[in-house]
């Protein structure tokens, strides 16, 4: 689950706090130095008239995929950490994170696991039974690991934002229906999906009970990778092809679950497989989009899918930084060029990091990533929090990139500097603007109208036009 962090291109979007007029955008930059962090700059005035020459052009007239948000996931580990705070230190950094108010970030997108992930204390599932007896009926099931911590965490963020979109994804079955019989490795036997089909059933239906709506699910996490030291198991494409499309499906449909089904939910390096799920005529029934991840590949293979099945959404769903990328420009420009710029051009709906919260050892954890990043740092000797730049990364687009958004059209003409552009239902439009090298102001175009806008190389940059007429 770790990704060598090239420097790159990105490109992210904000919201302003203030209303400039339709033609003053306000600014908000982050640069490679630190010295900017998403600190907002002087309104960003027209020079007239499009010369033709801009490096970047938007056109908000052309609409694509309407977004959802940006956001990351809320493993076992998040919510410990935040448990742990005191109340109002955690009422205060949750408010922060999933706010819209003045200080606000506005995270409009989380992740659950189905039982344990790497990034859990404890390896279990939602069925552990005694000696790994069978258990089809699912007599053993319960979900009151996620009733600890998860639960009441995801419940508060969503009292403070009701956009919030919460999807989930099993790291295993439980033991019992695999070929290893344990968590980790291994398969799930065929006779088996039925209750795996239950299993995944009776989790939406739980977490519904307990407050926490789900509206999207992978099957597996990471289906072609088994971990040698946390859960894992792997589900080729065939064999999701029939999980969905003659079990997961049907018993979600008889059960009344509008729950999503997602496929996939792994690294851009082998598009051929959503593809061939996708092409099963049960399972693409069944099947809303596909989830990506990061670690290997490159963020184009969303657009080869996409343009194969274009009624089908998509979704990035995980990635993380670490301590492989240390340097705060490089992992800053890395992130927004893939995950902001790069996953919405390339039509995603919404983009999720991993873990929202570490603390200073990288966990807690058991097996796995030794040192992944949280988007914050939290210390529980202490209580401090630190802002990593996955923080700033996500900001510059969840802050201003609201819910329903449409991605518009961005043209760019320089190799130096990426962009992408979006129009909120309020009339707003957004431009988010990943300068990786040259010198002197960005030239870009709006609808007609040029601007000139100072970034210094390695920097991000959020710009946002107050509403013209009318709501979308």
């Amino acid at each position: 689950m770790r990704v060598a962090l090239a420097l790159s291109l990105a490109l992210a979007g904000c919201t302003t706090l203030s209303q400039p007029s339709s033609t003053a955008a306000g600014m908000w930059l982050t640069t490679a130095d630190e010295t900017q962090k998403l600190a907002p700059q002087a309104d960003q005035q027209s020079a007239g008239a499009t010369a033709g020459d801009e490096a970047i052009t938007i056109d908000s007239s052309k609409h694509f995929q309407r977004m959802h948000g940006f956001g990351a996931a809320m493993t076992d580990a998040t919510a410990q950490l935040f448990s742990g705070l005191p109340e109002d230190k955690r009422k205060a950094i949750m408010e922060e994170l999933f706010g819209r108010g003045p200080n606000g970030l506005g995270f409009s997108f989380t992740r659950l696991t189905v039982g344990a992930s790497d990034f859990s204390p404890d390896h279990y599932s939602y069925d552990d039974t005694p000696g790994n007896t069978p258990d089809p009926a699912l007599r053993h099931f319960t979900i009151d690991y996620a009733r600890r911590y998860v639960l009441p965490r995801t419940r508060e963020a969503l009292a403070i934002n009701p956009d919030l979109k919460v999807m989930i994804s099993p790291w295993s079955a439980p033991a019992w229906m695999k070929t290893t019989k344990s968590l980790i490795k291994g398969q799930l036997e065929p006779q088996y999906y039925p209750a795996f089909a239950t299993y995944l059933a009776r989790t939406v239906e739980e977490f519904g009970r307990e407050g926490v709506p789900v509206s999207m699910l992978t099957i597996q996490n990471e289906p072609d990778f088994e971990p040698a030291d946390y859960p894992g198991m792997r589900v080729n494409p065939p064999e999701r092809a029939a999980i969905i499309g003659k079990h997961v499906g049907p018993v979600f449909r008889s059960r009344g679950l509008e729950t999503e089904i997602l496929d996939y939910d792994h690294n851009w390096d082998n598009p051929e497989m959503p593809w061939a799920v996708l092409s099963d005529p049960d399972a693409r029934k069944y099947i809303s989009g596909v989830a990506w991840h990061c670690y290997e590949g490159d963020v184009s293979a969303q657009s080869q899918v996409h343009d194969a099945f274009p009624d089908k959404d998509t979704w990035f769903t995980e990635c993380s930084g670490g301590e492989w990328a240390p340097k705060f420009g490089e992992a800053l420009g890395w992130f927004t060029s893939k995950l902001i710029i790069g996953a919405a051009n390339h039509w995603s709906r919404g983009t999720l990091l991993w873990n929202l919260a570490l603390d200073p050892k990288y966990g807690p954890h058991k097996g796995g990533c030794g040192d992944c990043r949280g988007v914050v740092t939290i210390d529980p000797a202490t209580g401090a929090i630190t802002r990593n730049v996955e923080y700033y990364a996500l900001g510059h687009a969840s802050r201003f990139v609201l819910p329903g958004a449409y991605r518009v059209s961005t043209v760019s003409r320089s190799d130096g500097v990426e962009g992408a552009a979006f129009l909120n239902r309020d009339g707003s439009r957004v431009a988010i603007l990943y300068r990786k090298s040259g010198e002197g102001p960005v030239s870009l175009a709006l609808d007609g109208e040029r601007y000139s806008v100072a970034m210094p190389a390695g920097s991000v940059a959020t710009l946002r036009w107050g509403a013209r007429s009318g709501r979308q």
